[in-house]
């Protein structure tokens, strides 16, 4: 964690509660953080989640790794420390959402089980490790962005899973596996998840 730099800061209390969040939303807000190699499918399936969920009614907003990378993170590069800020950031403004009552999808490579541990302090009891598996044959074949092909060339430095490690995680929430998995196998797998920890008692049938 970085030291605090600001010094002089009081906490601002909100008035509408998490309980009054979750009663309009008839859902918690919650972070499912996508993580997995590049090409295992984070940014596909978590589109197609977002979609789904929002077609029943939740709140719901995806945070996707290049889309960060084009704004909030636009200032960091690929190196080791520039991935921990990366992340930590990602993970501060997860939390945030879910604090709001939205469910935040989170997709990004995270590479390193200590980032993903601050990400996961940062969501608290929101915050549901979602690991997107797929073997690095499968995703070197798929290669929808063409980054393995350059990063065997030697174009790209500390490209994941050929010149950067890649920390599988040890206890995910969930597991879906694209190598052996559909899309709407994978999709339907994560809807039921949200259902059984984030639909409140009193929601509808969001089926």
């Amino acid at each position: 964690m970085p030291e605090r730099k600001s010094k002089n800061i009081t906490r601002v209390e909100h008035r509408v509660s998490i309980t009054d969040r979750e009663t309009r939303n008839r859902h918690k807000g919650g972070v499912l953080w996508f993580t997995g190699l590049s090409g295992a499918g984070k940014s596909t399936l978590a589109i197609a989640l977002e979609e789904e969920l929002f077609q029943r009614g939740y709140q719901v907003y995806v945070l996707d790794g290049d889309n960060v990378r084009a704004g909030l993170n636009s200032d960091l590069g690929f190196s080791h420390s520039d991935r921990s800020e990366n992340i930590r950031r990602v993970g501060e403004t997860a939390a945030l959402f879910a604090d709001a009552g939205v469910i935040c999808i989170s997709a990004f490579i995270s590479p390193y089980r200590e980032d993903r541990a601050i990400a996961r302090r940062a969501g608290g009891q929101k915050f549901y490790e979602v690991y997107v598996a797929a073997d690095l044959a499968t995703c070197e074949q798929r290669d929808p962005k063409g980054l393995y092909k350059r990063a065997r060339a030697g174009e790209i430095d500390e490209f994941t899973g050929v010149s950067a490690p890649y920390e599988v995680p040890e206890s995910p929430d969930i597991i879906v596996n694209t190598s052996k998995q559909s899309v709407r196998e994978s999709v339907l797998a994560l809807l039921e998840f949200v259902s059984k920890q984030l639909c409140t008692p009193d929601a509808p049938n969001r089926s």
